[in-house]
């Protein structure tokens, strides 16, 4: 009997994946990938929508086509300073400064003058100071987001380290996304709108929510077998939560990616946004957070060792 039960704990064993031996190439990975982002960043930047920049946006809909000259030449007579046009299946798209109601009106009767019929389908506008608060108050928002979980992750787990090494993980999701995102400003046009900062913030508790998962089950191996080997606890934590953190995860990806494909123009952004994020937080929980986590913990104990 005994026998057969070694045997069963050697087969145990055996069968758990050593994930951290590996964890040279997954922090090569994430710097590349940062690095790459950053430097889009600092390149290209963003493109800001009206609501975080102030501005006007101005959408027709005409009964048929128009030179797209001609347009900007009576945007111009009504000294509007456009910022973005565009013109595609007789859709009229104006991104301009603050414009107010009674010269949207005289442009559109203008633009009625050339014998064409306008349907107004959105005249918005914003001014740079309410943009202003707007961006002060996504960065407020991400600060006590990340205070709130960093109280509570410390709370939870009794310590810094499992606190410290979540809400770097999250940092590290949150610089892929930003990164990516620069990308698909540059090349296709995507804003940073409220839609986006609603994406950041989402992908920054599912970032945690992965996190939590792996940590609950290394303390739950720690009260029940000890505190001395917690790399050997993470390993196992890894092998048995994995599969279902990634099955979980591709209901969400396939799902987003099917709105990224074929879902409107007003969230198809925000779904690549989620895309990115629900990939990145998916991927950093076990192959940056777990590490970051056992050398924090490594280094506490040969700390408090001296």
């Amino acid at each position: 009997m005994l026998k057969r039960e070694w045997s069963r704990i050697q087969s145990k064993k055996t069968n758990m994946v050593n994930f951290l031996k590996f964890k040279k190439i997954y922090f090569i990975i994430s710097g590349t990938l940062i690095t790459l982002g950053l430097l889009s960043v600092i390149i290209w930047g963003f493109k800001f929508s009206i609501d975080f920049s102030g501005g006007t946006n101005i959408e027709y809909k005409i009964n048929k086509n128009i030179a797209s000259q001609e347009v900007k030449n009576i945007l111009s007579k009504n000294k509007i300073a456009v910022l973005e046009y565009s013109q595609k299946n007789n859709i009229i798209l104006v991104r301009a400064r603050p414009v107010n109601e009674q010269t949207e009106r005289v442009f559109r009767a203008d633009l009625e003058k050339t014998g064409v019929t306008v349907t107004p389908l959105r005249f918005e506008t914003v001014g740079p100071v309410i943009g202003k608060e707007a961006m002060n108050k996504t960065f407020v928002a991400a600060g006590i987001a990340i205070f709130a979980i960093l109280l509570y992750m410390s709370f939870a787990f009794k310590g810094y380290t499992f606190a410290l090494a979540a809400v770097l993980a999250m940092v590290h999701d949150f610089l892929v996304l930003l990164g990516v995102y620069a990308i698909a400003s540059h090349f296709f046009g995507a804003e940073i709108d409220p839609l986006f900062v609603t994406a950041v913030l989402t992908t920054m508790s599912f970032s945690v929510h992965d996190t939590i998962v792996v940590f609950d089950k290394i303390r739950e191996y720690r009260r029940t077998q000890g505190s001395s080997n917690i790399e050997y606890f993470a390993n196992k934590a890894l092998t048995e939560t994995l599969v279902r953190s990634l099955n979980n995860s591709m209901t969400i990806v396939f799902m987003l990616l099917a709105l990224v494909l074929l879902g409107g123009s007003t969230i198809r952004f925000f779904s690549l946004a989620l895309l990115i994020g629900t990939i990145t937080g998916t991927y950093s929980s076990p192959f940056i957070a777990t590490p970051l986590v056992v050398w924090l913990e490594k280094k506490r104990v040969r700390k408090n060792s001296r």
